[in-house]
Protein backbone atom coordinates (compact mmCIF):
# COMPACT_ATOMS: atom_id res chain seq x y z
CA UNK A 1 0.00 0.00 0.00
CA UNK A 2 3.27 2.38 0.73
CA UNK A 3 4.38 1.98 -2.52
CA UNK A 4 1.06 2.13 -4.00
CA UNK A 5 0.35 5.88 -2.34
CA UNK A 6 3.85 6.55 -3.21
CA UNK A 7 3.70 5.89 -7.15
CA UNK A 8 0.08 8.05 -7.03
CA UNK A 9 1.79 10.85 -5.17
CA UNK A 10 4.67 11.00 -7.83
CA UNK A 11 1.70 10.82 -11.03
CA UNK A 12 0.43 13.58 -9.42
CA UNK A 13 3.48 16.04 -8.84
CA UNK A 14 4.86 15.20 -12.22
CA UNK A 15 1.16 15.95 -13.78
CA UNK A 16 0.97 19.44 -11.74
CA UNK A 17 4.39 20.30 -13.07
CA UNK A 18 4.10 19.41 -16.87
CA UNK A 19 0.45 21.55 -16.60
CA UNK A 20 1.92 24.09 -15.35
CA UNK A 21 4.39 24.69 -17.78
CA UNK A 22 1.61 23.86 -20.70
CA UNK A 23 -0.09 26.68 -19.02
CA UNK A 24 2.88 29.05 -18.87
CA UNK A 25 3.03 29.10 -23.01
CA UNK A 26 -0.74 30.19 -23.16
CA UNK A 27 -1.36 32.97 -25.00
CA UNK A 28 -2.66 35.88 -22.49
CA UNK A 29 -5.23 37.19 -25.05
CA UNK A 30 -6.43 34.90 -28.24
CA UNK A 31 -5.63 36.73 -31.10
CA UNK A 32 -8.68 38.42 -33.46
CA UNK A 33 -10.06 36.30 -36.25
CA UNK A 34 -9.33 37.51 -39.37
CA UNK A 35 -12.09 39.09 -41.68
CA UNK A 36 -12.08 38.91 -45.40
CA UNK A 37 -11.71 42.35 -47.05
CA UNK A 38 -13.84 44.34 -49.63
CA UNK A 39 -11.92 44.45 -52.81
CA UNK A 40 -13.93 47.32 -54.88
CA UNK A 41 -11.58 48.46 -57.71
CA UNK A 42 -12.80 45.45 -59.93
CA UNK A 43 -16.78 45.59 -59.13
CA UNK A 44 -18.62 43.90 -56.49
CA UNK A 45 -18.16 40.80 -55.52
CA UNK A 46 -14.51 40.91 -55.23
CA UNK A 47 -12.52 40.06 -51.94
CA UNK A 48 -8.65 39.68 -51.19
CA UNK A 49 -7.22 36.77 -50.56
CA UNK A 50 -6.10 36.72 -47.25
CA UNK A 51 -2.48 38.04 -46.42
CA UNK A 52 -2.44 38.87 -50.15
CA UNK A 53 -2.99 41.75 -52.68
CA UNK A 54 -4.63 39.61 -54.79
CA UNK A 55 -8.66 39.92 -55.25
CA UNK A 56 -11.02 36.64 -56.02
CA UNK A 57 -14.46 36.89 -56.99
CA UNK A 58 -16.79 33.15 -57.03
CA UNK A 59 -19.82 33.28 -58.85
CA UNK A 60 -21.51 31.43 -61.63
CA UNK A 61 -25.04 29.58 -62.23
CA UNK A 62 -27.62 27.06 -62.20
CA UNK A 63 -29.39 26.24 -65.51
CA UNK A 64 -31.99 23.57 -65.65
CA UNK A 65 -33.73 23.53 -69.25
CA UNK A 66 -35.48 20.74 -71.40
CA UNK A 67 -35.78 21.09 -75.23
CA UNK A 68 -39.03 19.53 -77.07
CA UNK A 69 -38.30 18.03 -80.72
CA UNK A 70 -34.45 18.58 -80.30
CA UNK A 71 -31.79 18.03 -78.14
CA UNK A 72 -30.03 19.99 -75.25
CA UNK A 73 -29.59 23.95 -75.38
CA UNK A 74 -32.13 23.98 -78.44
CA UNK A 75 -30.25 21.72 -80.91
CA UNK A 76 -32.59 21.19 -83.53
CA UNK A 77 -33.99 18.27 -85.37
CA UNK A 78 -31.80 18.41 -88.03
CA UNK A 79 -29.49 15.39 -88.09
CA UNK A 80 -29.49 11.26 -86.43
CA UNK A 81 -32.40 9.84 -84.93
CA UNK A 82 -34.15 13.47 -84.57
CA UNK A 83 -33.54 14.09 -88.46
CA UNK A 84 -34.49 10.82 -89.27
CA UNK A 85 -37.94 11.37 -87.09
CA UNK A 86 -37.68 7.02 -86.07
CA UNK A 87 -38.68 5.23 -82.82
CA UNK A 88 -35.01 5.91 -81.45
CA UNK A 89 -35.17 9.61 -81.16
CA UNK A 90 -36.46 11.20 -77.53
CA UNK A 91 -39.40 13.32 -77.45
CA UNK A 92 -37.76 15.87 -74.96
CA UNK A 93 -34.45 16.07 -74.17
CA UNK A 94 -33.08 17.93 -70.40
CA UNK A 95 -29.55 18.68 -68.78
CA UNK A 96 -29.24 20.31 -65.67
CA UNK A 97 -26.04 22.21 -65.09
CA UNK A 98 -23.74 24.07 -62.00
CA UNK A 99 -21.40 26.65 -63.78
CA UNK A 100 -18.74 27.72 -61.33
CA UNK A 101 -16.22 30.69 -62.56
CA UNK A 102 -13.14 31.69 -60.41
CA UNK A 103 -12.04 34.95 -61.26
CA UNK A 104 -8.14 36.42 -59.80
CA UNK A 105 -6.99 39.83 -60.53
CA UNK A 106 -3.49 41.79 -59.33
CA UNK A 107 -2.43 45.02 -60.15
CA UNK A 108 1.77 44.85 -61.46
CA UNK A 109 3.83 47.53 -62.95
CA UNK A 110 2.66 45.74 -66.37
CA UNK A 111 -0.83 46.32 -65.52
CA UNK A 112 -3.35 43.87 -64.31
CA UNK A 113 -2.80 40.60 -64.09
CA UNK A 114 -5.47 37.76 -64.29
CA UNK A 115 -6.91 34.68 -64.11
CA UNK A 116 -9.83 33.43 -64.95
CA UNK A 117 -11.62 29.85 -64.79
CA UNK A 118 -14.95 28.12 -65.94
CA UNK A 119 -15.69 24.42 -65.04
CA UNK A 120 -19.46 23.13 -65.20
CA UNK A 121 -20.87 19.80 -62.93
CA UNK A 122 -23.49 18.89 -65.86
CA UNK A 123 -25.71 15.60 -66.45
CA UNK A 124 -28.13 15.26 -69.44
CA UNK A 125 -29.68 12.44 -71.28
CA UNK A 126 -27.98 11.85 -75.01
CA UNK A 127 -30.52 10.52 -76.37
CA UNK A 128 -31.84 7.54 -77.36
CA UNK A 129 -28.85 6.20 -79.49
CA UNK A 130 -29.63 4.08 -83.14
CA UNK A 131 -27.83 0.38 -82.32
CA UNK A 132 -27.25 0.67 -85.61
CA UNK A 133 -25.11 4.08 -85.13
CA UNK A 134 -21.89 2.20 -83.85
CA UNK A 135 -21.70 0.46 -86.95
CA UNK A 136 -23.64 2.31 -90.01
CA UNK A 137 -23.01 5.56 -91.28
CA UNK A 138 -25.57 5.73 -94.51
CA UNK A 139 -27.90 7.92 -93.45
CA UNK A 140 -25.43 10.26 -91.24
CA UNK A 141 -26.68 8.48 -87.74
CA UNK A 142 -24.40 9.47 -84.35
CA UNK A 143 -22.47 7.55 -82.97
CA UNK A 144 -23.16 5.39 -79.99
CA UNK A 145 -23.35 6.95 -76.20
CA UNK A 146 -20.01 7.59 -75.17
CA UNK A 147 -20.17 5.58 -71.41
CA UNK A 148 -17.49 7.94 -70.09
CA UNK A 149 -19.70 10.86 -70.14
CA UNK A 150 -21.40 9.09 -67.68
CA UNK A 151 -24.55 9.71 -68.84
CA UNK A 152 -26.84 7.33 -66.23
CA UNK A 153 -28.52 7.29 -63.05
CA UNK A 154 -26.22 9.11 -60.52
CA UNK A 155 -24.06 10.05 -63.31
CA UNK A 156 -22.39 13.70 -64.91
CA UNK A 157 -19.73 15.09 -66.23
CA UNK A 158 -17.38 17.96 -65.89
CA UNK A 159 -16.72 20.15 -69.03
CA UNK A 160 -14.60 23.06 -69.16
CA UNK A 161 -14.87 26.38 -70.33
CA UNK A 162 -12.98 29.38 -70.59
CA UNK A 163 -9.57 28.78 -68.68
CA UNK A 164 -6.98 31.50 -69.14
CA UNK A 165 -4.59 33.92 -67.96
CA UNK A 166 -4.32 37.80 -68.99
CA UNK A 167 -0.97 40.34 -68.27
CA UNK A 168 -0.09 43.01 -70.05
CA UNK A 169 -2.75 43.10 -72.84
CA UNK A 170 -1.69 39.09 -73.82
CA UNK A 171 -4.17 36.66 -73.30
CA UNK A 172 -2.83 33.06 -73.22
CA UNK A 173 -5.15 30.07 -72.67
CA UNK A 174 -8.78 28.53 -73.69
CA UNK A 175 -10.35 32.00 -74.64
CA UNK A 176 -12.76 33.72 -76.43
CA UNK A 177 -10.98 34.12 -80.30
CA UNK A 178 -9.59 37.77 -81.08
CA UNK A 179 -12.55 37.24 -84.08
CA UNK A 180 -15.35 37.12 -81.82
CA UNK A 181 -17.80 38.98 -81.30
CA UNK A 182 -18.55 40.09 -77.33
CA UNK A 183 -21.93 37.89 -77.77
CA UNK A 184 -20.75 35.04 -80.32
CA UNK A 185 -23.64 33.26 -81.03
CA UNK A 186 -25.68 35.10 -78.57
CA UNK A 187 -27.47 38.06 -80.11
CA UNK A 188 -30.82 37.45 -77.93
CA UNK A 189 -31.21 33.74 -78.30
CA UNK A 190 -31.03 30.65 -75.53
CA UNK A 191 -30.10 28.39 -78.17
CA UNK A 192 -26.44 27.26 -78.39
CA UNK A 193 -27.13 26.35 -81.75
CA UNK A 194 -27.85 30.01 -84.21
CA UNK A 195 -26.01 29.88 -87.34
CA UNK A 196 -24.76 32.60 -89.68
CA UNK A 197 -21.39 33.48 -88.11
CA UNK A 198 -18.42 32.92 -85.80
CA UNK A 199 -18.82 31.08 -81.90
CA UNK A 200 -16.43 30.70 -79.82
CA UNK A 201 -18.51 31.63 -76.21
CA UNK A 202 -16.74 27.94 -74.20
CA UNK A 203 -13.36 28.90 -75.71
CA UNK A 204 -10.70 28.03 -77.91
CA UNK A 205 -6.66 27.55 -77.12
CA UNK A 206 -5.07 30.66 -78.23
CA UNK A 207 -2.78 33.50 -77.72
CA UNK A 208 -3.95 37.08 -78.41
CA UNK A 209 -2.61 40.83 -77.76
CA UNK A 210 -5.15 43.62 -77.25
CA UNK A 211 -3.94 47.32 -77.74
CA UNK A 212 -6.24 50.00 -76.31
CA UNK A 213 -6.05 53.15 -78.62
CA UNK A 214 -8.42 55.16 -76.54
CA UNK A 215 -12.07 56.48 -76.97
CA UNK A 216 -13.63 52.79 -77.08
CA UNK A 217 -11.21 52.11 -79.77
CA UNK A 218 -9.27 48.44 -79.66
CA UNK A 219 -7.52 46.39 -82.18
CA UNK A 220 -6.15 42.69 -81.33
CA UNK A 221 -4.17 39.76 -82.82
CA UNK A 222 -4.00 36.47 -82.24
CA UNK A 223 -3.18 32.96 -83.21
CA UNK A 224 -5.93 30.21 -82.32
CA UNK A 225 -5.34 26.75 -82.41
CA UNK A 226 -7.89 25.60 -85.10
CA UNK A 227 -7.91 21.53 -84.19
CA UNK A 228 -11.20 21.91 -82.22
CA UNK A 229 -13.40 24.54 -83.26
CA UNK A 230 -11.91 26.03 -86.63
CA UNK A 231 -11.91 22.94 -88.43
CA UNK A 232 -14.97 21.31 -90.11
CA UNK A 233 -14.09 18.32 -92.03
CA UNK A 234 -12.25 17.87 -95.50
CA UNK A 235 -13.79 15.26 -97.85
CA UNK A 236 -11.12 12.91 -100.11
CA UNK A 237 -14.28 12.06 -102.52
CA UNK A 238 -12.15 8.80 -103.82
CA UNK A 239 -13.53 7.56 -100.38
CA UNK A 240 -16.82 7.90 -101.22
CA UNK A 241 -19.81 9.27 -99.50
CA UNK A 242 -23.03 7.87 -98.15
CA UNK A 243 -26.80 8.67 -98.80
CA UNK A 244 -26.44 12.50 -97.36
CA UNK A 245 -23.90 13.05 -99.13
CA UNK A 246 -21.10 13.11 -96.36
CA UNK A 247 -17.63 11.21 -96.62
CA UNK A 248 -15.00 10.53 -93.85
CA UNK A 249 -12.56 13.29 -92.95
CA UNK A 250 -9.50 13.52 -94.37
CA UNK A 251 -7.93 16.48 -92.73
CA UNK A 252 -4.01 16.33 -91.86
CA UNK A 253 -2.09 17.17 -88.58
CA UNK A 254 -2.92 20.25 -87.65
CA UNK A 255 0.62 22.49 -89.17
CA UNK A 256 -0.24 25.77 -88.56
CA UNK A 257 -2.28 28.10 -86.37
CA UNK A 258 -5.04 30.41 -87.52
CA UNK A 259 -4.07 33.83 -87.54
CA UNK A 260 -7.11 36.50 -86.54
CA UNK A 261 -7.51 39.84 -85.61
CA UNK A 262 -10.22 42.76 -84.91
CA UNK A 263 -11.25 46.39 -85.10
CA UNK A 264 -13.48 47.17 -82.56
CA UNK A 265 -15.27 50.47 -81.14
CA UNK A 266 -17.55 50.68 -78.21
CA UNK A 267 -19.34 53.67 -77.47
CA UNK A 268 -22.64 54.14 -75.48
CA UNK A 269 -24.25 54.47 -78.62
CA UNK A 270 -23.41 50.76 -78.99
CA UNK A 271 -20.18 48.66 -80.87
CA UNK A 272 -18.74 47.84 -84.32
CA UNK A 273 -16.51 45.54 -85.03
CA UNK A 274 -14.64 44.11 -88.28
CA UNK A 275 -12.57 41.07 -88.32
CA UNK A 276 -10.07 38.58 -90.39
CA UNK A 277 -9.05 35.10 -89.98
CA UNK A 278 -6.76 33.38 -91.92
CA UNK A 279 -6.48 29.26 -91.97
CA UNK A 280 -4.69 26.54 -93.45
CA UNK A 281 -6.42 23.82 -95.17
CA UNK A 282 -4.09 20.80 -95.25
CA UNK A 283 -4.77 17.34 -96.40
CA UNK A 284 -3.67 13.62 -95.29
CA UNK A 285 -3.28 11.57 -98.24
CA UNK A 286 -4.49 10.83 -101.81
CA UNK A 287 -5.18 6.64 -101.18
CA UNK A 288 -7.21 6.22 -97.74
CA UNK A 289 -9.42 3.62 -96.93
CA UNK A 290 -13.45 4.46 -97.06
CA UNK A 291 -13.08 5.72 -93.95
CA UNK A 292 -10.17 8.09 -94.66
CA UNK A 293 -7.66 5.69 -92.21
CA UNK A 294 -4.45 5.39 -94.44
CA UNK A 295 -3.56 2.10 -96.31
CA UNK A 296 -0.19 0.73 -97.00
CA UNK A 297 -0.21 2.71 -100.06
CA UNK A 298 -1.16 5.99 -98.22
CA UNK A 299 2.56 7.12 -98.09
CA UNK A 300 3.36 6.59 -101.67
CA UNK A 301 0.35 7.82 -103.54
CA UNK A 302 0.82 11.68 -102.48
CA UNK A 303 -1.40 14.47 -101.33
CA UNK A 304 -2.77 17.78 -102.53
CA UNK A 305 -0.83 20.82 -101.72
CA UNK A 306 -2.08 22.69 -99.12
CA UNK A 307 -4.35 26.09 -99.30
CA UNK A 308 -4.93 28.70 -97.19
CA UNK A 309 -8.93 30.04 -96.68
CA UNK A 310 -9.87 32.85 -94.72
CA UNK A 311 -12.86 34.90 -93.54
CA UNK A 312 -14.17 38.18 -92.58
CA UNK A 313 -16.77 39.39 -90.55
CA UNK A 314 -18.92 42.73 -89.73
CA UNK A 315 -20.84 43.35 -86.43
CA UNK A 316 -23.01 45.84 -85.08
CA UNK A 317 -24.91 46.46 -81.75
CA UNK A 318 -27.18 49.41 -81.34
CA UNK A 319 -27.90 50.00 -77.54
CA UNK A 320 -30.46 52.55 -76.12
CA UNK A 321 -33.05 52.30 -79.20
CA UNK A 322 -36.50 53.81 -78.97
CA UNK A 323 -38.51 51.11 -78.36
CA UNK A 324 -37.74 50.58 -75.05
CA UNK A 325 -34.93 51.19 -72.47
CA UNK A 326 -32.13 48.98 -72.55
CA UNK A 327 -33.11 47.57 -75.75
CA UNK A 328 -30.52 46.70 -78.45
CA UNK A 329 -30.12 45.54 -81.95
CA UNK A 330 -27.50 43.22 -83.23
CA UNK A 331 -26.14 42.48 -86.59
CA UNK A 332 -23.22 40.44 -88.14
CA UNK A 333 -22.29 39.64 -91.70
CA UNK A 334 -20.17 37.03 -92.16
CA UNK A 335 -18.17 35.62 -95.19
CA UNK A 336 -15.70 32.65 -95.53
CA UNK A 337 -13.94 30.28 -98.05
CA UNK A 338 -11.96 27.51 -96.39
CA UNK A 339 -12.92 28.02 -93.05
CA UNK A 340 -16.82 27.11 -92.85
CA UNK A 341 -17.28 27.16 -88.98
CA UNK A 342 -16.92 30.72 -89.40
CA UNK A 343 -20.17 30.72 -90.86
CA UNK A 344 -22.15 27.21 -90.07
CA UNK A 345 -21.19 28.09 -86.19
CA UNK A 346 -22.18 26.52 -82.51
CA UNK A 347 -21.31 26.20 -79.42
CA UNK A 348 -19.52 22.71 -80.26
CA UNK A 349 -19.13 21.74 -83.62
CA UNK A 350 -20.28 22.85 -86.95
CA UNK A 351 -23.18 20.55 -88.23
CA UNK A 352 -24.08 18.74 -91.34
CA UNK A 353 -27.98 18.03 -91.87
CA UNK A 354 -29.87 14.83 -92.61
CA UNK A 355 -33.39 15.50 -92.56
CA UNK A 356 -36.83 13.05 -93.65
CA UNK A 357 -40.59 13.94 -94.36
CA UNK A 358 -43.20 12.87 -96.18
CA UNK A 359 -43.51 12.73 -100.04
CA UNK A 360 -46.68 13.22 -102.37
CA UNK A 361 -44.36 12.15 -105.12
CA UNK A 362 -45.48 8.61 -106.65
CA UNK A 363 -43.31 5.40 -105.84
CA UNK A 364 -41.49 7.41 -103.00
CA UNK A 365 -40.69 6.43 -99.81
CA UNK A 366 -40.07 9.44 -98.11
CA UNK A 367 -38.20 12.51 -98.67
CA UNK A 368 -35.28 13.42 -97.82
CA UNK A 369 -32.81 16.89 -97.67
CA UNK A 370 -29.25 16.89 -96.76
CA UNK A 371 -26.33 19.75 -96.66
CA UNK A 372 -22.57 18.57 -96.33
CA UNK A 373 -20.43 21.06 -94.22
CA UNK A 374 -17.37 20.87 -95.52
CA UNK A 375 -14.14 23.52 -95.71
CA UNK A 376 -12.04 21.78 -98.80
CA UNK A 377 -13.05 18.36 -101.15
CA UNK A 378 -10.96 16.54 -103.14
CA UNK A 379 -10.86 14.27 -105.52
CA UNK A 380 -7.27 12.49 -106.64
CA UNK A 381 -6.05 12.22 -110.01
CA UNK A 382 -6.12 8.36 -109.71
CA UNK A 383 -9.44 8.79 -109.51
CA UNK A 384 -10.22 10.91 -112.44
CA UNK A 385 -10.25 14.23 -110.19
CA UNK A 386 -7.22 17.28 -110.74
CA UNK A 387 -6.26 16.27 -107.35
CA UNK A 388 -6.22 19.79 -105.62
CA UNK A 389 -8.57 21.16 -102.81
CA UNK A 390 -11.40 22.78 -103.84
CA UNK A 391 -12.37 25.12 -100.88
CA UNK A 392 -15.78 25.30 -99.71
CA UNK A 393 -17.49 28.98 -99.86
CA UNK A 394 -19.69 29.86 -96.84
CA UNK A 395 -21.20 33.33 -95.82
CA UNK A 396 -24.25 34.40 -93.43
CA UNK A 397 -25.86 36.92 -91.55
CA UNK A 398 -27.70 36.40 -88.04
CA UNK A 399 -28.75 38.71 -85.60
CA UNK A 400 -31.64 40.01 -82.83
CA UNK A 401 -33.82 42.52 -81.53
CA UNK A 402 -34.39 42.16 -77.96
CA UNK A 403 -36.79 44.18 -76.11
CA UNK A 404 -37.62 44.80 -72.23
CA UNK A 405 -40.93 45.09 -71.31
CA UNK A 406 -41.11 46.20 -67.90
CA UNK A 407 -37.96 45.46 -65.10
CA UNK A 408 -39.45 41.72 -64.69
CA UNK A 409 -40.50 41.00 -68.86
CA UNK A 410 -38.15 40.85 -72.00
CA UNK A 411 -38.15 39.05 -75.19
CA UNK A 412 -35.92 38.58 -78.27
CA UNK A 413 -36.69 38.18 -81.45
CA UNK A 414 -33.51 36.06 -83.53
CA UNK A 415 -32.46 35.09 -86.94
CA UNK A 416 -30.24 34.07 -89.41
CA UNK A 417 -29.44 32.80 -92.86
CA UNK A 418 -26.56 30.63 -93.85
CA UNK A 419 -25.32 29.36 -97.00
CA UNK A 420 -22.77 26.47 -98.31
CA UNK A 421 -21.60 26.86 -101.69
CA UNK A 422 -19.52 24.16 -104.10
CA UNK A 423 -17.69 25.88 -106.95
CA UNK A 424 -18.14 24.72 -110.61
CA UNK A 425 -21.35 22.46 -112.05
CA UNK A 426 -21.82 19.08 -111.84
CA UNK A 427 -20.77 17.89 -115.39
CA UNK A 428 -17.16 19.71 -115.03
CA UNK A 429 -15.02 17.20 -113.27
CA UNK A 430 -12.45 19.56 -112.70
CA UNK A 431 -14.54 21.37 -110.52
CA UNK A 432 -15.97 20.89 -106.37
CA UNK A 433 -19.10 20.32 -107.45
CA UNK A 434 -18.63 18.03 -110.63
CA UNK A 435 -15.97 16.19 -108.48
CA UNK A 436 -18.92 16.02 -105.31
CA UNK A 437 -21.49 14.29 -107.68
CA UNK A 438 -19.38 12.19 -109.38
CA UNK A 439 -18.27 10.52 -105.68
CA UNK A 440 -22.17 11.01 -104.42
CA UNK A 441 -23.71 8.78 -107.79
CA UNK A 442 -21.32 6.67 -108.08
CA UNK A 443 -21.85 5.92 -104.33
CA UNK A 444 -24.97 5.18 -104.37
CA UNK A 445 -25.87 3.28 -107.19
CA UNK A 446 -25.36 4.78 -110.49
CA UNK A 447 -27.39 6.99 -112.55
CA UNK A 448 -29.65 3.78 -113.10
CA UNK A 449 -31.16 4.33 -109.56
CA UNK A 450 -31.78 8.45 -110.36
CA UNK A 451 -35.11 9.59 -111.69
CA UNK A 452 -35.12 11.38 -115.32
CA UNK A 453 -35.41 14.55 -113.49
CA UNK A 454 -32.50 13.85 -110.91
CA UNK A 455 -30.01 16.65 -110.45
CA UNK A 456 -26.85 16.80 -108.04
CA UNK A 457 -26.29 20.16 -106.24
CA UNK A 458 -24.56 19.56 -102.91
CA UNK A 459 -25.31 23.64 -102.33
CA UNK A 460 -27.69 24.22 -99.26
CA UNK A 461 -29.01 27.35 -97.28
CA UNK A 462 -30.24 27.16 -94.19
CA UNK A 463 -32.64 29.78 -92.41
CA UNK A 464 -33.44 30.16 -88.76
CA UNK A 465 -35.85 31.88 -86.72
CA UNK A 466 -37.04 32.36 -83.31
CA UNK A 467 -38.65 34.11 -80.44
CA UNK A 468 -38.07 33.55 -76.75
CA UNK A 469 -39.61 35.49 -73.25
CA UNK A 470 -37.96 35.90 -70.16
CA UNK A 471 -39.69 36.30 -66.28
CA UNK A 472 -37.09 37.80 -64.05
CA UNK A 473 -39.42 37.49 -60.52
CA UNK A 474 -36.35 38.49 -58.65
CA UNK A 475 -32.60 39.45 -59.50
CA UNK A 476 -31.01 36.74 -60.75
CA UNK A 477 -33.54 34.65 -61.19
CA UNK A 478 -34.88 34.38 -64.45
CA UNK A 479 -37.58 31.50 -66.44
CA UNK A 480 -37.71 31.75 -70.03
CA UNK A 481 -39.63 29.74 -73.09
CA UNK A 482 -38.45 29.76 -76.72
CA UNK A 483 -39.60 28.48 -79.44
CA UNK A 484 -37.50 28.48 -83.02
CA UNK A 485 -38.67 27.31 -86.40
CA UNK A 486 -35.47 25.69 -89.13
CA UNK A 487 -35.69 25.62 -92.66
CA UNK A 488 -33.27 23.65 -94.72
CA UNK A 489 -33.13 24.89 -98.61
CA UNK A 490 -31.12 21.76 -100.38
CA UNK A 491 -31.19 21.74 -103.77
CA UNK A 492 -31.17 18.30 -105.04
CA UNK A 493 -33.82 17.93 -107.15
CA UNK A 494 -35.63 14.43 -108.58
CA UNK A 495 -35.60 10.73 -106.53
CA UNK A 496 -32.98 8.33 -106.48
CA UNK A 497 -32.99 4.63 -104.86
CA UNK A 498 -30.36 4.69 -101.88
CA UNK A 499 -29.02 2.06 -99.54
CA UNK A 500 -30.70 0.90 -96.38
CA UNK A 501 -29.58 2.21 -93.55
CA UNK A 502 -31.82 0.78 -90.15
CA UNK A 503 -34.26 1.24 -89.62
CA UNK A 504 -34.47 3.18 -92.85
CA UNK A 505 -35.24 0.39 -95.82
CA UNK A 506 -33.42 0.67 -99.17
CA UNK A 507 -36.28 1.90 -101.38
CA UNK A 508 -36.72 5.34 -103.34
CA UNK A 509 -36.46 8.58 -101.81
CA UNK A 510 -37.76 12.25 -102.84
CA UNK A 511 -34.70 14.91 -102.66
CA UNK A 512 -37.04 17.97 -100.98
CA UNK A 513 -36.75 20.98 -98.55
CA UNK A 514 -37.09 19.93 -95.53
CA UNK A 515 -38.26 21.91 -91.85
CA UNK A 516 -38.27 21.15 -87.89
CA UNK A 517 -39.03 23.46 -85.00
CA UNK A 518 -38.81 23.19 -81.30
CA UNK A 519 -39.55 24.20 -78.01
CA UNK A 520 -37.17 24.86 -75.24
CA UNK A 521 -37.88 25.72 -71.33
CA UNK A 522 -35.04 26.94 -69.08
CA UNK A 523 -35.11 28.31 -65.67
CA UNK A 524 -31.35 29.78 -64.46
CA UNK A 525 -30.02 31.44 -61.00
CA UNK A 526 -27.07 33.17 -61.52
CA UNK A 527 -24.77 33.99 -58.50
Amino acid sequence: MNILRCAFAGAAMTLSVVSGALAADLPVKARSAQYLKICSQYGAGFFYIPDTDTCIKLGGFLRIDTTFNGNVYGLPAWSGDLGQGNRYFDYFVGRSRLGVTVDTRTDTPYGLLRAFGQFDLQFNNFSTANPTALTTTSFGTPFGLNSGLLSNAGGGYVPVDPVFIQFAGFTIGKSASAYATPWHGYPGNNTSYLMGGHDTVTGVNNIQYTAQFGNGVTGSVGLDDPTVFNRTVLFNLSTGTNAVGLGANAYAGTRAPDVVGRIRVDQAWGLVQFSVAAHEVAASYNALAFSASPTNSSETSGHPDAKWGGSAMAALQIKNIPTGANDDFKIEASYARGITKNVISTSTSSPSFAMFGGSSRAGAYQSIGFGATTDAVFLPAFAGGTGDLKLTTSYGLRGAFNHNWNPFWSSSLFGSASAVRYAGNASDITTAMGQYCTSYIASTGGLATKSADFRCNPNFNVYQAGFVTRWTPVKNLTFSGEVQFVALDQKFTGTSVLPAAAPKPATVYEYKNQNTAYLNVRVQRNF
